[in-house]
């Protein structure tokens, strides 16, 4: 993912609220989120390294990945980051954090998210060991959590103003917003101003690198939790989506 927007025990009713954004080049072969036969997970995959940006499990827990945007530097080893989200969904808490102590530094930099409604953490190999997330909306992008980039600034404000009643259709139209920040605004990652201003966005469309999918997941009150992917071609259109409802019912099943 390159934005994750977090409403986490802020709902009535609806105890976990995310809404997600995956910017990623066209060309890197990918896979729409499906049930994995192993793990069992609902997730995309990436087809390049094998792993994925975001995934669920069957009784509604959630794990998500973004990049930490360091363009100099490179892992000293060679694991992806797409593995975490599946280890952050299959491991226990103490030997998921066990692996970041020992392994983070294989990593190119990363931010994970993982949890489930009640409990969430959060993780970064830039300085963040494991730890809880407090109640209240948060942001993450491509630094550390609550950072506020242009992006993440904007879509909270946005996030804030559609709650109490969040839905899939709303949020997906929430993190349509195509309008860059101003030059003040920008992050200086290291990228060219150009750049930096291309991916500034919420929702990045440019012929090369843009947005492929927008991820929603929303938990209820009775454990129900919905999830939607909606994809995305080089010219930010529609080009297919996945729904599933899972239930408390069926995760025990």
């Amino acid at each position: 993912m390159c934005l994750v927007l977090l409403a986490h025990q802020a709902v009535p009713g609806q105890p976990l609220v995310i809404a997600a954004n995956r910017d990623e080049f066209h060309r890197r072969p990918t896979t729409a989120m499906h049930w994995w036969r192993e793990p069992r997970v609902l997730a995309g995959r990436d087809e390049e390294a094998g792993g994925t940006w975001f995934a669920v499990a069957p009784d509604g827990a959630f794990a998500a990945v973004t990049n930490y945007r360091e363009p100099e530097q490179r892992p000293s080893g060679g694991r992806s980051r797409g593995e975490l989200p599946l280890l952050a969904l299959t491991e226990s808490a103490e030997d998921l954090g066990a692996h970041l102590r020992r392994h983070g530094k294989a990593y190119a930099g990363f931010n994970l998210l993982w949890g489930r409604p009640g409990a969430v953490h959060y993780a970064s190999n830039r300085g963040v060991p494991p730890q809880p997330v407090n109640p209240g909306l948060h942001g993450l992008s491509n630094h550390l959590l609550d950072t506020p980039w242009p992006k993440v600034s904007r879509g909270l404000e946005l996030l804030a103003a559609s709650l109490p009643v969040a839905d899939p259709e709303s949020l997906c139209a929430l993190l349509a917003d195509r309008r860059p920040a101003d030059h003040g605004e920008l992050p200086d990652t290291g990228l060219s101003p150009e750049w930096e201003r291309r991916l500034s966005p919420m929702f990045i469309v440019s012929p090369e690198y843009g947005t492929r999918a927008t991820t929603i997941l929303l938990a209820d009150a009775e454990g129900g939790v919905t999830v939607l992917e909606r994809r995305f071609d080089a010219e930010g259109r529609c080009i297919g989506e996945t729904r599933e409802a899972l239930s408390p019912a069926a995760a025990k099943g």
